[in-house]
C-alpha cells in the first residue's frame, strides 16, 4: 500500500482517427517497424492503470503538452531530410544515406559479409523511422506517455 509506480509507454493520442486510412498506416507502419503487437491509445493506457487499482497522480503526454525541454522534438534524430553532412549518423539517417546505407547493405549480402535478410531489416527499420516521425508531426502517436500512480493506502 501506498507504493507509486511510473509507467511510460508509447501510445496512440486522441488526435488519431481509427477511420483515416494514413493514420491507420502510420500506426500499422510503428508497430512493425518497432516489433509491438499493438498501439494503444492513452485513454486505454490510463484505464488500465486504474483498472490495476493505481490511484492516478500524474497523466501527460510529454511529447505534446509540455513546453520547457520540446524546444527540439525528440524525433529530430530520425528527421534529418534529403541529405545531412552532420556526422556518419546524420548522413546515414538522410534520405541520400539511406539509399546508400541500402545498396551498400544489399552489396554485402550478396557477397556473403552480411547475412541474408539484413536489407529487409533495414528497410523495417527505416519504415519504423519514417511512421514515428510522421506520427509525432501529426501529433497522432507520442513515446513519451508518462502515468504516475499510487497504490491507495487502504
Amino acid at each position: 500500500p501506498g507504493a507509486y509506480v511510473a509507467i511510460y509507454e508509447w501510445c496512440l493520442t486522441d488526435k488519431f482517427d481509427e477511420n483515416d486510412d494514413l493514420h491507420k498506416k502510420l500506426a500499422l507502419d510503428i508497430e512493425h517497424g518497432d516489433g509491438i503487437a499493438k498501439l494503444f491509445s492513452t485513454r486505454v493506457a490510463l484505464q488500465a492503470a486504474k483498472d490495476a487499482g493505481f490511484e492516478i497522480e500524474v497523466a501527460s503526454d510529454l511529447a505534446h503538452e509540455t513546453e520547457v525541454g520540446n524546444e527540439i522534438p525528440w524525433y529530430a534524430d530520425l528527421d534529418v531530410g534529403l541529405v545531412n553532412f552532420n556526422g556518419i549518423q546524420g548522413f546515414a539517417r538522410s534520405q541520400v544515406g539511406r539509399i546508400f546505407t541500402t545498396n551498400a547493405v544489399k552489396l554485402l549480402e550478396k557477397v556473403g559479409i552480411a547475412p541474408t535478410g539484413t536489407v529487409q531489416v533495414q528497410e523495417v527499420l527505416s519504415t519504423a523511422a519514417d511512421g514515428l516521425v510522421s506520427g509525432a508531426k501529426k501529433e497522432i502517436f507520442t513515446p513519451m506517455y508518462l502515468i504516475v500512480g499510487r497504490k491507495p493506502l487502504n
